[in-house]
């Protein structure tokens, strides 16, 4: 059960409802956000009439899943995440694209400009990067953030970069307007309640072993702390299949709009880990009803150093802009 206040409410009237309730044996947690929310995950002999009586309360949600502040029963209407002009959550899908990896000054640049010459709203770069093995190149670090700022700076795209640890979340956020927890991190609740506590949003990508329950309770885990501007992304999980990188789970889609009210983005390079198939996955998400797609775009593939096989090339990119622009037009002309 959710109990919302009033943003105006004396944060002592909010103390008062929580003894109450922890005097009645239930655990409650507090969400200091935006908007004051009060999270009792043990509703049994809990009156929303009674609740709702109490002075500063907006209003009572009972949520039927484990899952509460992400839960579509908390907002039906949906949640729309503004980062400066761009809109994600709206009737137009919002695309992400740039190289895997920051790799030099000239290769960022050169392929920020000509993915927002070819449509993007935002640039995905990673300055640290999470490898399988230790001997893979890791990434450029705080050099790559200083180059991130230039390529905002150049282009005005707005810039998604990885963040790996509590402690350098304040550091990527002074230039990231969004911080992406990678598949590998989905599950460090140490860096969950870090980037929950912080007012930047938060691209979360699904693990590539774990449930839609249990990215949920990831996303919960960053909105328990504070921060609601949670953006989910379907990157594909692993399976026995061995034709693709991993597979893109497309009933994720659906099923996570319908059980949650955060905006759904699809990563279609690493969920098929194969150029050519990026374009189609593309064209199926959005049919499925993803808020936009995240796609890994290099000047040159045949030279990235990381991901290059699943990298499109700018002029691919721009047919996969056109594409999935088709798609969503398509479906809003649908009775």
């Amino acid at each position: 059960m959710i109990v919302e206040c009033a943003a105006d409410v004396d944060p002592r009237m909010i103390q008062r409802l929580v003894d109450h309730l922890q005097s009645r044996g239930k655990p409650v947690h507090w969400v200091h956000g935006p908007q004051p929310v009060l999270v009792c995950p043990d509703e049994r002999d809990l009156d929303p009439r009674e609740l709702q009586s109490w002075p500063g309360v907006r209003r009572v949600i009972p949520v039927r899943h484990a899952f509460q502040l992400a839960a579509r029963d908390y907002r039906p209407e949906g949640t729309q995440i503004r980062v400066g002009e761009v809109l994600i959550g709206g009737e137009e899908p919002v695309f992400i694209a740039g190289p895997c990896a920051v790799e030099s000054r000239s290769q960022l640049l050169e392929t920020a400009h000509a993915v927002r010459e070819a449509g993007a709203h935002m640039l995905r770069a990673g300055a640290f990067k999470p490898r399988t093995s230790p001997y893979s190149f890791q990434g450029l670090g705080f050099e790559g953030l200083e180059l991130l700022a230039e390529a905002r700076a150049e282009t005005g795209l707005p810039v998604v970069t990885e963040v790996m640890a509590p402690e350098e979340v304040p550091l990527v956020a002074e230039v990231a307007d969004v911080l992406q927890v990678g598949a590998r991190n989905m599950q460090n609740f140490s860096l969950l309640k870090a980037v929950g506590r912080q007012p930047k949003p938060v691209l979360l990508k699904r693990g590539m072993s774990a449930t839609i329950e249990e990215w949920l309770l990831a996303a919960e885990y960053v909105m328990a702390y504070g921060n609601f501007n949670v953006i989910l992304c379907e990157r594909g999980i692993r399976t026995f299949e061995r034709m693709t990188r991993n597979t893109l789970d497309i009933n994720a889609v659906p099923v996570v709009k319908q059980l949650s009210h955060l905006p759904v983005l699809v990563d279609p390079s690493h969920g098929t880990g194969e150029a050519a198939y990026v374009i189609p996955i593309a064209r199926a998400a959005i049919a499925a009803g993803a808020d936009g797609l995240l796609t890994e775009v290099h000047i040159r593939p045949e030279e990235a150093w990381s991901d290059g096989r699943q990298s499109l090339t700018p002029e691919a990119f721009a047919r996969l802009v056109r594409e999935a622009r088709a798609v969503a037009l398509a479906l809003r002309a649908l009775p």
